[in-house]
């Protein structure tokens, strides 16, 4: 039994570096990714996919389905980190103006500390490991960048060979998760599917 943390696909505002709203959808360059994981996964029997409800998480999810015939099950526990007022803003212009929306002690206005996003993400996790223990198989779980880096730095042992100190999430990774005493992730933000992309440069 495992859980594949997924992350999703690209966004324009990702390739621009900016904060994102719910609503953003992938690129061109994104809907390529999800497809290429799609492919990667295709035929795996997820007993099912749990998957954020921001717009460009569902547009991965539905990609994966449709190579492995899982049913998509929706919840806003697995949302990107709330960024509130921040959202729609460019990361350098933030810096420019002394705003670090990643440091440890900052709270963007309208949105989520840290500490009350870790909590949520823990919520995630109790319900990912509910669902892949009631479904008795694999599921998988397409979330968010920071998501996947609460989950794995906090929740789980790192197997060895595998590199958790990455700052970040490449777009459509994968991580596997397998069930243990702890849970152990023994792949982490791989993304070998995207490797002619890489080559190739962006569609």
């Amino acid at each position: 039994m495992a859980i594949y943390l997924i992350r999703h696909g690209e966004t324009a505002s990702n390739a621009a570096r900016v904060l994102q709203f719910p609503d953003t959808p992938l690129s061109d360059n994104g809907l390529e990714q999800a497809r290429r994981l799609g492919e990667r996964l295709r035929g795996h029997p997820f007993a099912r996919i749990l998957v954020s409800d921001y717009a460009r998480a569902h547009q991965t999810a539905q990609a994966v389905g449709r190579t492995t015939d899982a049913a998509l099950e929706v919840t806003p526990l697995l949302r990107e980190r709330n960024f509130g007022d921040l959202r729609g803003r460019p990361y350098a212009e933030l810096e420019a103006e002394g705003i670090q929306p990643f440091g440890d002690d900052y709270h963007p206005p309208g949105g989520e500390s840290w500490e009350d996003f870790h909590a949520r993400v823990d919520d995630a996790w109790s319900h990912m490991v509910t669902s892949a223990e009631a479904a008795g198989g694999d599921i998988a779980v397409v979330t968010h960048g920071l998501v996947c880096s609460s989950v794995v730095l906090r929740k789980v042992t790192v197997g060895e060979g595998q590199d958790s100190s990455a700052t970040g999430w490449v777009n459509t990774s994968l991580t596997v998760i397998e069930r243990g005493d702890p849970w152990t992730a023994t792949l982490v933000n791989c993304g070998a599917h995207l490797d002619e992309i890489r080559e190739t440069g962006p569609a």
